[in-house]
């Protein structure tokens, strides 16, 4: 996904034959004096509305020295909402084990600067994953969080890249060492629907 802050607009746009936006940070509105978001800001997503085919590629055990990846299918479709400072994606993953569906959530808080992105697989409805918060720059969107895997703090990381009018590129990887070293774990190239 190519969140873009004003600084890493122009490269994704012009990628998806669009007008760059203006290059504007958000700033304080002289009246109200609540932050105002930029106008490029509320574009970050627009390369990611629609549907696309998605091939995942996974590790077997995360953090585990794991060298065994399984590979398979899936679709996402995507759209705005929150006047653009939001959007929700709904997606099928075609695991070996079964299929199941799963919600990206994510929107952007004018006081940090910041996107805030969650996860809820269907199969656990009850439980909405640990945010992961950041932006885009120079064309790569970067989210952080913390999290605990098999009861071990741990970072994660959410990167989006290689994105095109047509394509994009994200992984996840995790850090067991406070950012120090990471282990890509899940990759997913996107292909727009036709």
């Amino acid at each position: 996904m190519t969140a873009i802050f004003a600084t890493g607009a122009a490269t994704a746009w012009t990628a998806c034959g669009r007008p760059a936006p203006p290059s504007e940070e958000p700033t304080r509105s002289d009246e109200s004096g609540e932050p105002r978001i930029a106008a490029s800001v509320r574009h970050d997503w627009d390369f990611l509305v629609g549907r696309w085919t998605v091939r995942h590629r996974r590790l077997k055990a995360r953090l585990a020295r794991s060298t065994e990846w399984e590979e398979f299918n899936g679709t996402s479709a995507l759209w705005l909402t929150l006047g653009g400072d939001g959007t929700v994606d709904d997606n099928v993953l075609e695991l070996p084990s079964g299929t199941y569906r799963a919600v990206g959530i994510r929107a952007f808080d004018p006081k940090t600067n910041q996107w805030s992105i969650w996860w809820l697989d269907a199969r656990y409805p009850a439980t909405l994953d640990t945010p992961v918060r950041g932006g885009f720059k120079d064309g790569v969107g970067t989210f952080l969080g913390d999290d605990t895997l098999n009861g071990r703090p741990i970072k994660v990381r959410f990167r989006w890249s290689q994105i095109t009018a047509t394509s994009a590129h994200w992984d996840q990887a995790f850090s067991p060492d406070g950012g120090a070293t990471w282990e890509i774990n899940w990759e997913m190239d996107f292909t727009r629907a036709r």
